[in-house]
């Protein structure tokens, strides 16, 4: 089953449905029936004149839950311990999820089965999979395999996978760096295509491409579905390759700028 309440520390999507006074009462959009209060202090930074030029009646906001205590009826809230980075990142979650639940309720209508029925027979258990429905929608996107590889197969499987190939985009990053790369000896030449080779190629969904600027300088440009992966990627073909022109009377540099 989903959560009934937040946690503590949890950012939350919030409905603002009453601003007065000394604070804003709000929902929370993603646990129905649970209610919320923002103390003026924890509205904005310094002294907040009016409540009003913060926060407002029928506005989402994104909020830090402070304390969780059923016994108040409602969760204790922060509008100003969230920052930008995490507003942007949970609205976009929350944007996910609102569009998964869209999904899901395409593949009940080919089943015949109702979005509540689709999440007792076979979403909580990819929640629990996955970690969200979103999240299982875009794996599958990626690859169609996984439901079978995480042990589902029943006949819905096959109207997900055609649900989530027609309607998820694979989201895809892309960095970029420069390295030097010199090698003063007879086959100089040779060892440096090898180390710009050893940089170069394609594993799994990460793509690395090596581009001639001018000698000694090559841009390196990475593709990959998130940024993470990408510079795990792009640092460990680099040091790689720097560490085999230096074993052969080279060297190389890795710059994130050019000169």
């Amino acid at each position: 089953m989903l959560k009934e309440l937040p946690e503590k520390g949890e950012l939350v999507i919030c409905t603002v449905t009453k601003a007065k006074g000394f604070g804003a009462f709000v929902e929370l959009d993603e646990y129905p029936g649970t209610k919320g209060f923002i103390h003026i202090k924890e509205v904005a930074p310094g002294w907040v004149k009016n409540i009003r030029d913060h926060v407002r009646e029928g506005q989402k906001i994104v909020c830090k839950v402070m304390d969780v205590d059923p016994s108040k009826g409602y969760v204790d809230l922060s509008l100003k311990r969230v920052n930008e980075h995490q507003r942007r990142e949970k609205i976009q979650q929350w944007k996910n999820e609102q569009k998964a639940k869209k999904l899901l309720e395409m593949v009940g209508e080919r089943i015949g089965l109702s979005f509540e029925e689709c999440l007792e027979k076979f979403g909580y258990e990819l929640i629990k999979k996955f970690g969200s429905l979103y999240n299982a929608f875009e794996e599958v996107a990626r690859n169609e395999k996984v439901l079978e590889e995480e042990g589902f197969s029943n006949e819905w499987t096959k109207h997900f996978i055609e649900i989530a190939k027609e309607n998820i985009v694979i989201p895809y990053v892309e960095i970029k760096g420069y390295v030097e790369m010199k090698c003063p000896t007879p086959d100089g030449i040779k060892y440096i295509k090898k180390a710009l080779q050893m940089i170069e190629g394609k594993k799994g969904e990460i793509e690395i491409e090596v581009r001639y600027i001018s000698a000694p300088l090559y841009r390196i440009e990475v593709k990959a579905p998130d940024y993470k992966s990408a510079e795990k990627e792009l640092k460990a073909r680099v040091e790689k390759s720097i560490e085999y022109i230096k074993k052969h009377g080279g060297e190389g540099k890795f710059m994130r700028e050019a000169k």
